[in-house]
């Protein structure tokens, strides 16, 4: 019995053992030299007392041994009793710097839940966090690299995971399983084809690990899209198709490029927007949709029905329960 119980005391952290024995020799000294001198420590709490002040070497001199077995007894407990006592601290300080060093190495792990996993690190993704900073985004975001030595960040609300992504441990660190949406961005050490195959693989291990959780992908070539759906992307975001179509626009229609930029960018003001659609706009025309807005300062630009989204659908075209609007709100 004694011995199964000391090995238990054997697997708790070395912080609560030291703290433990600590605490157990101040007790059994402030008690043993009450009996020895009860004159001078009239209680057993003056013996404790005494015992703490000791070993913690302060010395206030309130009770002070008279006897030469009072005063062995303090020679011992300062012996003994001090030096785990200066353990226990420098202990805790060890802890400490090497808690705060894990979080910075991208080492500790992240508890939370309903949290923001971006997978790879690169100017898209040190763009999205500015911008959700920026925002006052009020949930964690949690930033998976590789590549990277330290976190980036110092914001507490950005937790660093070092790790490759499609890698079980890696994403249990992140806690993937209670995570809200993740966001695998192109890895820009890797061609585009190898960059493709690396974020449908990390999706794969996204989605065993938390199937329900909603997940935005990078792909650069257009083939690779189908198999990002197959793998079950709840969005697929092709870099190089919508570069090249901001190009052809600013080709045909000089400036058209800063235009969108400004449209897309949350920090602007005006911003494009799906928005639901809600009980007063039910059974209205895109027409009669678009005059309400206007009055709100909101300009409709078309309609999602499911997967599809009509831009300057015809004006008769009816907005249903499951619809939202594209707009361009402030």
């Amino acid at each position: 019995m004694v011995q199964q119980v000391f090995h238990q005391f054997l697997r708790w952290p070395l912080l609560v053992r030291i703290f433990l024995i600590a605490i157990s020799l101040m007790t059994v000294f402030g008690i043993l030299i009450h009996f020895v001198e009860p004159d001078t420590f009239p209680s057993y709490f003056d013996g404790i007392w005494w015992a703490v002040i000791t070993m913690s070497t302060v010395g206030y001199g309130d009770f002070v041994p008279a006897t030469t077995e009072g005063r062995l007894f303090g020679v011992l407990l300062i012996l003994v009793g001090a030096g785990f006592l200066s353990t226990y601290f420098i202990t805790l300080a060890t802890n400490t710097v090497m808690s705060q060093n894990a979080y910075i190495e991208g080492k500790a792990t992240f508890k939370g839940k309903d949290h923001v996993v971006i997978i790879g690190w690169n100017e898209r993704a040190r763009e999205i966090i500015n911008q959700l900073s920026s925002l006052h985004f009020n949930g964690e975001i949690i930033l998976i690299d590789e590549t990277l030595q330290q976190n980036p960040y110092r914001n507490h609300h950005i937790h660093f995971i070092k790790g490759e992504p499609f890698k079980d441990k890696v994403l249990e660190k992140a806690s993937m399983h209670e995570a809200s949406i993740a966001l695998i961005t192109a890895d820009q050490n890797r061609n585009e084809i190898e960059a493709d195959m690396h974020s449908i693989l990390t999706l794969l291990a996204v989605k065993g690990n938390h199937p329900n959780v909603y997940t935005v992908v990078e792909i650069l070539q257009k083939d690779q899209v189908l198999n990002a759906e197959r793998a079950g992307a709840d969005e697929v975001i092709q870099t190089n198709l919508q570069s090249g179509y901001v190009m052809i626009n600013s080709i045909i229609s000089k400036g058209m490029s800063k235009a969108i930029l400004k449209l897309l960018n949350h920090l602007k003001g005006n911003h494009l927007q799906l928005v639901p659609v809600t009980e007063d706009c039910l059974n209205q025309t895109f027409q009669s949709l678009s005059e309400s807005l206007l009055e709100h300062n909101i300009i409709l630009l078309g309609i999602k029905k499911g997967e599809e989204t009509l831009v300057n659908p015809p004006l008769t075209t009816m907005a249903e329960a499951s619809d939202e609007l594209l707009v361009i709100t402030n």
